[in-house]
């Protein structure tokens, strides 16, 4: 296949005023679909510029959804409602409620690319990638599964009967073998490859 004839890679817009909001949320979004091109608008008349059906999914700020209902109505099952509370009150889309601790919404967005997309189950080419031969040893695995899980050293190393020492060394050579800085970092990866579970952090 030549350079020309390579498939493009699936984009997604985020479309909210909200310039941190969108870095964060662009940040999450990458980790999670790491084959996805995520692309950002300040405005709905941005979105309009640039070619809006081809992207897969929409994560718009609710106020732009609100204000250009039709457009969103008719592409209902590519859109997600960024909503500042449960409930946003627009029952016709999901939505992903922002303003909760990242954990939650880690969890939410593992939860909802998991729910519409199971093992790559109707997403778009390319798919999720597979894992790397296997890197960590089995008690490192344990001490992963525990960390995303929201426990702490402490709490790894009573659950395990190992010192308190031996949890910061796994989790540091955990860190450094996997090639990420922070628990939702680790998180991402633990859900994404399969090793733990979404239902159960």
């Amino acid at each position: 296949m030549s350079e020309h004839e390579m498939p493009r890679r699936p984009m997604a817009a985020i479309v909210d005023p909200n310039t941190l909001a969108v870095m964060g949320l662009r940040q999450l979004l990458q980790d999670v679909v790491p084959f996805a091109e995520i692309c950002c608008f300040g405005s709905f008349s941005e979105l309009m510029a640039n070619n809006p059906d081809d992207f897969f999914h929409y994560f718009v700020a609710m106020n732009i959804v609100l204000e250009n209902r039709p457009f969103f109505l008719e592409r209902r099952r590519r859109t997600i409602v960024l909503s500042p509370s449960n409930g946003s009150g627009l029952s016709d889309f999901h939505s992903l409620c922002v303003n909760v601790p990242e954990r939650v919404l880690v969890r939410s967005i593992l939860s909802m690319v998991q729910h519409a997309h199971p093992h790559g189950k109707n997403h778009p080419p390319q798919g999720f990638p597979t894992p790397e031969k296997r890197v960590l040893t089995d008690r490192e695995m344990e001490v992963m599964a525990l960390i995303v899980r929201g426990h702490i050293n402490k709490e790894i190393a009573d659950m395990l009967h190992i010192g308190l020492s031996t949890v910061i060394t796994h989790r540091k050579n955990i860190m450094e073998k996997v090639g990420v800085r922070s628990v939702s970092a680790l998180t991402i990866y633990a859900v994404m490859n399969g090793f733990v579970d979404v239902n159960k952090i």
